[in-house]
């Protein structure tokens, strides 16, 4: 779904990592570890086209991206699914339709979607909160909603950059509990974190492979963790 074959990335003349070769395969779950600085951002944001490797090649759902047009990256992003360390919501929406606003970019009619829309909040504990404003929600609950807005348009892959980082380890837990059962779906999953108690309760319950980026290399963490 996701391929990267001897992929290197750079800010100008500063090297983040290089040499990095990894498939994700349908139905896998990984964690992204790394200390702060070393490129998790980076990595998942080239998992999503969002930026393009200065070395090697990076395949998205079997198309090289540099032969991708602009639209037709914009076709695959509807693939992928993103759980963003800043939620980015608008402030002035309901939190219903923050979550429903991929489907309008995509060019779906979110009145149409709208049972979907219901079961979708249920399932993540927000049927109660539909209209509440997004500042008015607590930290578990922004963090509940990115998921729902990342999952909205039926994603085959879920990416998430630290979406436990400030939420307390009981929504933590809440949070993770919904993205294994994503994973028990068939989606492939990411989620880039410095949490070890996470990844430790994650692989309590599924088969979750952990990476870690250190010394600009993407390495396969051992099997303490």
């Amino acid at each position: 779904m996701i391929e990267l074959e001897q992929v290197a990335y750079s800010y100008g003349d500063s090297e983040l990592f290089s040499d990095v070769s990894l498939t994700l395969q349908p139905g896998s779950f990984h964690f992204l570890t790394g200390p702060s600085g070393s490129g998790k951002t980076t990595f998942l944001k080239l998992c999503y086209g969002e930026l393009l490797p200065t070395a090697g090649h990076l395949r998205l759902f079997g198309s090289d991206v540099r032969a991708l047009t602009r639209d037709g990256i914009a076709e695959m992003r509807r693939r992928v699914g993103v759980v963003h360390q800043d939620c980015g919501f608008l402030d002035h929406l309901p939190i219903a339709d923050n979550i429903a606003l991929p489907l309008s970019v995509a060019g779906q009619s979110p009145a149409s979607e709208q049972e979907n829309l219901a079961e979708l909040l249920n399932w993540v504990g927000l049927r109660a909160r539909a209209g509440a404003l997004p500042p008015e929600l607590s930290g578990g609950e922004r963090q509940r909603a990115a998921l729902a807005r990342a999952v909205i348009m039926s994603p085959d892959v879920i990416l998430a950059d630290e979406p436990t980082g400030n939420i307390d380890w009981e929504m933590s837990q809440r949070l993770l509990q919904l993205l294994v059962e994503l994973n028990k779906m068939g989606k492939t999953v990411m989620i880039a974190t410095h949490d070890l108690g996470l990844i430790r309760a994650a692989k309590a319950q599924v088969s979750a492979r952990v990476l870690r980026i250190s010394d600009r290399r993407l390495q396969l963490a051992g099997a303490d963790l």
